[in-house]
């Protein structure tokens, strides 16, 4: 009997301590629904449209569909130009940051996803052979090659193929609108958006171009110490406003399929975490600048917050959407611990309203 006994509270402490993940919102807010972005490194757009796709719905209580592939198109003519300006030393890929989204809403506006799709009648996207083709004329053009005189034209016929060629005007909901008077109508102002972050290689409170591959046209970022980086994401969450997030997602801890990401205490808990709650590392400021510099936390993939849960020990996650179609974790969702945003993420860019006040009077907001 005693030996029965014994097995018995062995096994219910084993269920015990074994705990599966159960998350609990404090704040989940509706967002438009999940996307694909396909065969194509195109994450920035999918996660930053939606981005204000909630934004919009915010400012003008709109739910609108905004084309992905229409802002794709736009920042491919600034990619272009910026490689052949700086002579091929210059990033040229599909990658590209939030920033790059408004940029490009800046310069072009918007259309709804109905009027440019850039699908060309295809269930996916497929962008693989976009990037080596146009980079082939480009390089010869830069080399002098006498086959290339003129880059603009052929890159503009691969683009035009491949996403689709510009629109002067189209129909949305039987009006007729330019994308400039589109974006007038969406009350979006590509101009109150900020990216923040946080690393020790630059002074606090300071405002400096970050060094990744992706910042091909030198966005600023605004940098804070680690604790109030993570406390402007909660305040804008709180506050009703989601977030734009660039984040590293090579480490093995982040599970689209399992729909958790964390940073465990223990590696030989790398797995067991992908499914039960387990201890995790503390990362600090210095920690979280190493892991930057010798390339373990590396821009990645940007994805959208849209809510704070809780596990049933009471650990942070951020809900997060992200762009691999509904067919994975969650639904296309992923919880990420406190912990792994504190170490893996790159940056956050938020609406200048969702900062707070002691951040913003630091800025001179």
């Amino acid at each position: 009997m005693k030996k029965i006994f014994l097995l018995g509270l062995l096994v219910y402490s084993q269920v015990l301590f074994a705990q599966k993940y159960d998350f609990k919102p404090v704040v989940d807010i509706p967002v438009s629904s999940v996307k694909n972005q396909g065969r194509t490194g195109t994450c920035w757009s999918f996660s930053t449209t939606s981005f204000i796709e909630s934004e919009i719905k915010r400012i003008s209580g709109k739910d609108i569909d905004v084309s992905e592939m229409y802002i794709v198109r736009a920042t491919y003519d600034k990619k272009t130009w910026n490689y052949v300006m700086r002579q091929g030393t210059a990033q040229f890929s599909e990658g590209g940051l939030a920033h790059d989204e408004m940029n490009a809403i800046r310069t072009n506006g918007l259309v709804p996803q109905e009027a440019f799709s850039g699908l060309f009648g295809k269930q996916y996207y497929d962008h693989s052979g976009i990037v080596p083709s146009i980079k082939k004329i480009l390089d010869k053009y830069i080399k002098r090659d006498s086959t290339v005189a003129d880059w603009k034209a052929p890159t503009k016929m691969i683009l035009d193929q491949h996403i689709g060629a510009y629109l002067k005007t189209f129909t949305y909901k039987g009006k007729t609108y330019t994308p400039m008077e589109f974006l007038k109508m969406t009350k979006l102002d590509p101009d109150a958006y900020i990216t923040f972050t946080s690393f020790t290689h630059q002074p606090y409170y300071s405002k400096f171009i970050l060094s990744i591959p992706d910042n091909f046209s030198n966005g600023t970022f605004y940098n804070l110490p680690l604790d109030e980086y993570i406390s402007v994401i909660d305040h804008a969450i709180k506050k009703g406003f989601t977030v734009e997030l660039d984040v590293d997602v090579s480490e093995p801890t982040f599970s689209q399929k399992n729909g958790v990401a964390f940073i465990p205490k223990n590696k030989d808990d790398s797995k067991k975490g992908l499914t039960e709650i387990v201890e995790e590392l503390n990362i600090t400021p210095a920690f979280r600048e190493v892991e930057f510099e010798n390339y373990n936390t590396t821009d990645d993939h940007l994805m959208h917050i849209s809510g704070i849960f809780k596990d049933q020990k009471g650990n942070k996650y951020y809900k997060v959407k992200n762009s691999w179609g509904t067919n994975v974790g969650n639904g296309g969702f992923i919880y990420i611990s406190e912990t792994y945003m504190k170490l893996k993420s790159i940056s956050v860019m938020i609406h200048k309203d969702a900062v707070p006040k002691k951040t913003a009077k630091a800025f001179k907001l």
